[in-house]
Formats: structure tokens, sequence, C-alpha cells
């Protein structure tokens, strides 16, 4: 047991650098062949911030663990939207964009209703166990992704989008940056492996399920990333990167991540129930009735938030 924990610890540190050095290195290769900032935070930062979780559930659904994979996400962006933004918000109140309120968010919660009705549709009754998240599921997830990355493209073409300037800075060596990418991808992989044994032979060893597992103890590991940009972003003022991180890693958690896993290796849910899903739809719900007062999350919102997420954590804890 204690080294299981151990190799936790050692796996989400491994994870947590490979995915910063995966988006340092690309995001250096980018800036050399000019690619422009918006491409950069839409594509490397966002799949970088992610890439724990892609990594931890590809590797758990491929492992015969399906349940920690689809924990893994559920669980991130209930975090991710509850947790992080709450914390967030108490630091320092967010301000919130027009088009956050009016296309992003908006995004988000379609993408989490888009997830309950894939998890409903073979279901006779509100009971989601045993349903399955096929193949063709898996393509629908990525067809609305690549819709969303087309619809912000488009808007970003339509404002005129400059390139990456680099300030004077001598720009990186491309080999070394390349070095970083392929360092981050091992780290990645090696360290997702470890976190999801270990996690698997803890949970064993508890009598506590994957989906458990996968809904706190990874979701909580796997979001470090976005917890770490999130905070130190609304400390320097730039709420809107803040917001922007969160709402942009719920849609690629559910899509890209979810549609990627599924379309490589179909996963049939035991663990997860209609209450996770349903509270991941409402976090978002609620997040989104905040953001349209005055366009800010204020500190009070924040605590609510805050709130929200420990009673849902001790919902949790009571039902193991």
């Amino acid at each position: 047991m204690i080294l299981d924990i151990l190799l936790i610890v050692v796996g989400v540190a491994l994870v947590l650098w490979g995915a910063d050095r995966l988006t340092e290195g690309a995001s250096a290769l980018a800036r050399r062949m000019n690619v422009p900032e918006i491409v950069i935070g839409l594509t490397i930062v966002a799949a970088g911030t992610s890439a724990p979780e892609l990594f931890v559930s590809l590797v758990s659904a491929l492992k015969g663990t399906p349940d920690l994979a689809v924990g893994n996400v559920v669980g991130s962006n209930i975090l991710n939207t509850l947790l992080i933004v709450g914390v967030t918000a108490m630091v320092a109140p967010m301000v919130i964009a027009r088009s956050t309120v009016k296309k992003d968010i908006p995004f988000a919660v379609m993408s989490s209703l888009l997830l309950l009705v894939l998890m409903l549709d073979s279901c006779q009754s509100l009971n989601i166990s045993g349903n399955t998240i096929s193949r063709l599921d898996g393509l629908w997830l990525l067809v609305c992704f690549a819709l969303f990355m087309a619809y912000t493209f488009s808007v970003a073409r339509k404002g005129g989008v400059d390139t990456v300037a680099t300030d004077g800075q001598q720009p990186q060596r491309a080999w070394v940056s390349a070095l970083w990418v392929v360092v981050g991808l091992g780290c990645l992989v090696v360290g997702s492996n470890l976190f999801v044994d270990s996690a698997s032979s803890v949970a064993a060893a508890l009598g506590v399920s994957q989906s458990v597992i996968g809904l706190t103890i990874v979701a909580g590991g796997t979001s470090l990333p976005e917890l770490a940009t999130s905070v130190v972003a609304a400390r320097k003022g730039q709420s809107a990167i803040a917001i922007g991180n969160v709402i942009g890693s719920n849609v690629f958690n559910i899509l890209m991540i979810l549609g990627v896993t599924a379309v490589i290796c179909p996963m049939q849910v035991e663990g997860i129930t209609l209450v996770d899903l349903s509270a991941m739809l409402l976090s978002m719900l609620v997040l989104w009735g905040f953001c349209f007062t005055k366009l800010t999350v204020e500190r009070w919102e924040g605590a609510v938030l805050t709130a929200a997420y420990l009673a849902y954590l001790a919902w949790l804890l009571y039902n193991v």
C-alpha cells in the first residue's frame, strides 16, 4: 500500500512535469514557424494542460479500467468548474469577457449535455450502469470538437491574428524544442502507467470502486495544471486566461479525450452514476449563471462554488 501511494506521487509528478515540457517544447517549435499565438493557445496549450487527463484516460481504458477513464474526465470537469474557478475567484474576482458568456460557456454546457445523452442512449431507465461509450459515440464527440475548433479559428481569423512576437529574445533551438517534446511525451506515458496501476491497486486494497478513485484522486491529480495556471493568472490580474483555461479544458476533456479514447477502445461504464453526470452539467449551468451577473465571478460566488464541490466530495465519500 505504501509503495503504491509513493508510485502514485511519482506518477503525478512525471505526468505534470511531462505535460509542462511537452507544452514548452511544442510552443517553442510553433513560434519558430511563426504560428499565430491564438493557434498555440487553442491547440498546444489547451492540449498541454489536458495531456494528463488524455494519457491517464487512454491508458486506463486500454488496461481494462474504463470507470477510471470516464471518472477521470467527469471528475476533472466538476473539479475545474467548482473548485478551481471557486478558489481562483476567492483569490481575485474574475472578470468574464462577453464572448465567453455567449460562446465558450454555452459550448461547454452543450458538451456536458451531449455526454449525458450519449450515456443514456441505450438505457431503458435512468440507470446508466452498463452503458457503453461506443466508437460511434466517440466519433460524434470528435466531430463536435472539430466544429468547435473550426468556429474558434474562424472567429480568430475575422478578428485578425498576429504572429507571436519574440520580444528580441533568442528563440530556442529547434532540436532542443523537439527533444523536450519527446521527453515530455515519454514522461506522460510512464507517469500515466504508474498512476493508473498504483491507483487501481489502492482502490482494490481499500475496497473502493474504480469510478470513485477516478472521480476524486485521479481527477484531482490530473487537474493540477489547470489549478496552477488559473490561480497564477488570477493573481496577475489575467482573469480571462484563468476562466478560458477552465472552460477550454472542460470542452477538450469531454469532446477530444473521451472521443479519442472511445474510438480506440470502446468503454463499458459501470460505476459512473447519473448524479455524477448531473453534477458536471449543473456545475457548468451555475457558473454560467454567475458569469451573467455583471460579467464577474465575485469572491462570494467563488465560495459558493467551492462549498458545492466539497458537498459533492462528501457525498461521494459517504456512498463509498
